[in-house]
């Protein structure tokens, strides 16, 4: 009996280390300009103070802001396989471009075999193999974007940023609808965020904007090409909705997206300003409170 026992809470043991191991990761995931040092995920210059709570086990996912989204792909799976492989989990929050980075390695890589690997990056911020095999994509709860430019920028369709910047080519409105199957999130629920706090030069942009981004890419608005969506407030466009309801006028947003929060109050902008602000702080709030 003593040794059937002895057996029972080696097992036990066993069972609760194996339990212990598992951890939650937020992954925060830049957009054009970049700013943090890529390989450190604990850069989080292109954000705001690293001492802002911004959910559980924070890194920061940095890549050059300026490339080609496939040129720089790499290191999106670097982190992902670092952190959401395993027993491990990850929360993603992801920025204007960055949505079209996640979007982009989900539906080209979300399918592909990964190896498990220990969350102890080196200096180039590669994880090794922990020994456990491999498994098939990423172990992800969500996707919450805030301004998410996946589905592009009438910004970049004028030249209003620098033509020479490759991601402004990949930022055309059209190709960005082209460059991957939006639809193909591998069932991962992307909430999106959008903010409205858009200024007279940024006309440019149709419907309602956060001087950037407007609501046809914020609000995961499908199809080949933008549109202009607005708050209910303004009678001469039709609404963004809530959730995944189609929007008013009949055009759909993409599979797994949905709209969590839209700016009726037009109270924010793009940009981080250097303090997670923005509708930046909108979604970190939500990580804050829900990412754990």
């Amino acid at each position: 009996m003593l040794r059937i026992c002895r057996g029972v809470f080696v097992l036990f043991a066993l069972s609760v280390g194996v339990f212990a191991s598992a951890t939650n990761y937020t992954l925060w995931i830049n957009g054009r300009t970049g700013g943090g040092q890529i390989g450190n995920y604990d850069s989080f210059t292109y954000w705001g103070p690293a001492s802002t709570a911004a959910g559980v086990n924070k890194k920061a996912v940095n890549w050059d802001g300026r490339s080609r989204i496939a040129d720089q792909n790499h290191l999106v799976r670097e982190a992902l396989d670092c952190f959401c492989t395993g027993d491990n989990w990850c929360y993603i929050a992801a920025h204007s471009a960055g949505d079209l980075m996640m979007g982009y390695t989900l539906a080209n890589y979300g399918g592909s075999t990964r190896t498990k690997k220990t969350p102890t990056p080196n200096s180039a911020g590669v994880c090794s193999a922990s020994g456990a095999g491999t498994q098939v994509g990423w172990n992800i709860k969500w996707v919450s974007v805030a301004s998410g430019a996946a589905g592009g920028s009438e910004l970049s369709d004028v030249g209003s940023w620098t033509t020479s910047e490759p991601l402004v080519q990949d930022l055309k409105t059209t190709t960005a609808r082209a460059l991957y199957n939006h639809n193909a999130t591998r069932n991962i629920w992307f909430y999106m965020y959008a903010g409205a706090a858009g200024t007279v030069y940024s006309g440019i942009l149709p419907g309602q904007d956060d001087e950037a981004v407007a609501y046809h890419s914020t609000g995961g608005v499908s199809g080949s090409s933008g549109a202009g969506f607005c708050n209910p407030s303004d009678w001469w466009c039709n609404d963004l909705t809530l959730g995944t309801a189609a929007n008013e006028g009949g055009r759909t947003k993409w599979s797994y997206h949905s709209v969590k929060f839209r700016d009726d109050n037009e109270s924010y902008n793009h940009y981080a300003n250097g303090n997670w602000g923005g509708i930046i702080s909108v979604v970190r709030s939500d990580m804050v409170n829900n990412a754990r």
